[in-house]
């Protein structure tokens, strides 16, 4: 009677917990304490901190034709690693052609790890790849701590293929942060490694 053939064992590597975004562990280890220090405050609670990140495109054009909604939903997602919601009409403008409940834009708002990472990568390989880009204008605080920032197109993002995405659109990115004045958050922000206008302060 032939020998049944052991089953080989396959090793599994244990599965640990995902790697802490750089950019969360330089907040921790390097900007909070630095804040404390600067901002005279121990409680974390009182000093700045991003909550989230609202990555929004309008698409006026969608209402002629829907490919191009598909088109920046498509991207956003890819741009943004989670699936975007797709934003309506409120009401209607006769002016403009436009009805309520007509799909006219997406946005996809990104918290904890993924806020972190699509910062990083905002910060490291978006923004010096804007063409004629000068730094960041400091006055763009909305005079509660949060910061927003328009792209005019879409292919400053490496991931995706210009052979793909072929008609430019543009986006707006608001970092909304808590915690703090326009000053502190321009304050924090820098030490992210934002690269804003040297000559720029807060209430510019």
């Amino acid at each position: 009677m032939a020998k049944k053939a052991a089953k080989k064992e396959v090793a599994q590597e244990p599965v640990g917990p995902p790697p802490v975004p750089r950019l969360k562990e330089r907040f921790e280890k390097e900007i909070l304490p630095a804040m404390r220090q600067q901002f005279g405050r121990e409680n974390r609670l009182a000093l700045p901190r991003i909550e989230k990140i609202v990555v929004s495109m309008g698409v006026g054009s969608a209402m002629q034709d829907k490919k191009h909604l598909e088109e920046a939903v498509a991207a956003m997602a890819e741009i943004t690693g989670q699936k975007p919601l797709v934003c309506k009409a409120r009401k209607s403008i006769a002016n403009f052609r436009l009805r309520e409940g007509v799909a006219i834009g997406c946005k996809a708002t990104l918290r904890g790890a993924r806020m972190y990472e699509f910062l990083d990568r905002l910060i490291s390989l978006v923004l010096p790849r804007v063409r004629d880009f000068r730094g960041l204008k400091a006055g763009a605080f909305d005079g509660h701590g949060n910061y927003s920032l328009g792209l005019t197109e879409q292919l400053v993002f490496p991931e995706l293929n210009p052979d793909k995405y072929t008609r430019p659109q543009g986006m707006n990115i608001a970092i909304c942060i808590a915690g703090g004045s326009d000053e502190e958050s321009f304050e924090m922000l820098k030490m992210f490694g934002m690269p804003f206008r040297t000559e720029d302060t807060a209430a510019a």
